[in-house]
């Protein structure tokens, strides 16, 4: 299994957990989109900075090859699954009443 192959699992994965386990349908709302037009910028900035630098590098056999701004789009895509898992979790806990636990 190549990088753009778990990539693109991650990517599905947290699409059907949204809108079928967790039920949120963040994909419908203007503040996950607005949340990922703030992110995907320095997204974009920190992944330029390490690729240039060759701090992060991409062996071109396990990427499709596609980049915005020097960032692979297998990158977008572990980016876009992460926000959406995030965002996801922070509402279905917060349905629950989700509480830290407290030491007694």
């Amino acid at each position: 299994m190549i990088y753009s192959d778990i990539a693109i699992i991650a990517f599905s994965i947290a699409v059907m957990v949204d809108l079928f386990i967790f039920k949120t349908s963040m994909l419908t709302r203007p503040a996950f989109w607005t949340s990922y037009a703030i992110i995907l910028p320095f997204q974009f900035l920190t992944n330029w900075w390490l690729t240039s630098r060759n701090i992060v590098m991409y062996d071109p056999n396990a990427i499709i090859g596609v980049r915005f701004f020097s960032a692979p789009a297998e990158d977008v895509l572990f980016g876009f699954a992460l926000l959406l898992s995030v965002m996801g979790l922070w509402e279905v806990w917060g349905r629950k009443g989700f509480q830290r636990h407290k030491p007694q």
